[in-house]
């Protein structure tokens, strides 16, 4: 199968997206909420999770329409641009590229989970909360709030993300001082939605592709 991706571009729209993205296993939830334009491709929405959560958008990543009955087995999937080899495995016709939000999320409610990173395997819960008219006055997209730092980057998945929590709450062992240093300045409790920076996604896809 011959592999075609498209770099993103803007596109007109008059509607935005609400979305709820929660990380899995997580107890308080990480969570964000944003809004996003409707003309939005998955890797657009990729890289504003990517911008929201926290992360640095350095492992791959998926969208995933799971069985309501199965959390792990998926129906359908759209997968990450740099998947180029998985992609011709699996014969999927989906790229982040070149697929658009309302393929899958046509109503309130409708969900898929987003995977990043294949080795820690962060599982977010991607929910369409809202559809709503767009605002002359707001650049999209926007976070508009949200609770909890994201885990920090390769820090070994839910029990390293915890692990990080329980070693800053010692903070008096010396056999943490080598993961103290790793973890530097991370608060698990902050999150202001304001110091959320969107990039640009064609910016950032000519980077990794360039």
């Amino acid at each position: 199968m011959e592999l075609k991706f498209t770099i993103p571009i803007k596109r007109p729209f008059k509607n935005i997206y609400q979305f709820k993205i929660t990380l899995l296993d997580t107890k308080p939830p990480v969570w964000r909420r944003i809004q996003v334009p409707e003309s939005y491709t998955f890797y657009d929405l990729h890289i504003a999770i990517q911008d929201a959560m926290g992360w640095k958008d350095s492992h791959l990543h998926c969208f995933e329409k799971r069985d309501p009955k199965a959390r792990w087995e998926y129906l359908e999937k759209v997968d990450c641009p740099y998947a180029a080899e998985e992609i011709r495995e699996e014969k999927l016709p989906l790229f982040t590229t070149e697929t658009s939000l309302s393929k899958f999320f046509k109503k309130e409610n409708d969900k898929m989970f987003y995977v990043y990173d294949f080795g820690d395997n962060w599982e977010h819960d991607v929910v369409l909360e809202k559809i709503l008219p767009k605002e002359n006055k707001v650049k999209y997209p926007i976070c508009l709030e949200g609770e909890l730092a994201c885990p920090p980057e390769d820090c070994g998945s839910i029990p390293g993300y915890y692990n990080c929590i329980e070693i800053l709450e010692r903070n008096n062992s010396e056999s943490d001082e080598e993961l103290l240093v790793w973890i530097g300045d991370w608060d698990p409790e902050h999150f202001d939605p304001k110091e959320i920076i969107f990039a640009n996604p064609r910016k950032r896809f000519n980077e990794s592709w360039g």
